[in-house]
């Protein structure tokens, strides 16, 4: 589930939440992708529905915005005081929200569990936009192994 008054302070201040291709409904998608491959990733249970919330929801178009990440980053910084996370798993949080646009696999942050699981919970849910999951922009085995589920 979401933190409210964080999903509350979004939607006052910006229409994304209401995209039909970045908002709510795929932030869900992200929120229950993420929790389904922490088991298997080892991922921070409590990060995930962060995430999944502010990864998106600096958008300024459903098309090309390769700054969205960090200003979802920038965003969580300002509201710090909603995100329920000791330090460290903030810092894991902004490296995942920042990154998570051109991130590769192979990439430094990409060995953090929780930042890759992140990362594939977003990419698992691509077909949303008309394109199929390719698993060599993914990070986790777990979710390499979910492509086949989504084939």
């Amino acid at each position: 589930m979401f933190d409210e008054k964080l999903l509350a302070q979004i939607k006052r201040d910006t229409d994304m939440w209401q995209s039909p291709w970045h908002g709510l409904k795929h932030w869900s998608r992200v929120m229950v992708n993420g929790l389904s491959l922490a088991p298997e990733t080892g991922a921070d249970v409590d990060i995930i529905p962060y995430f999944a919330l502010l990864h998106d929801c600096c958008r300024h178009d459903e098309y090309e915005d390769p700054l969205h990440g960090p200003r979802a980053a920038s965003y969580a910084k300002k509201h710090r005081h909603l995100i329920q996370l000791d330090d460290y798993q903030f810092y894991l949080l902004i490296r995942a929200c920042a990154g998570h646009t051109h991130a590769l696999p192979g990439c430094r942050a990409s060995f953090n569990d929780t930042i890759a699981t992140c990362w594939d919970a977003d990419r698992l849910d691509i077909g949303r936009v008309g394109l199929i999951v390719d698993e060599r922009y993914l990070f986790t085995r777990a979710a390499k192994n979910r492509v086949f589920d989504l084939i």
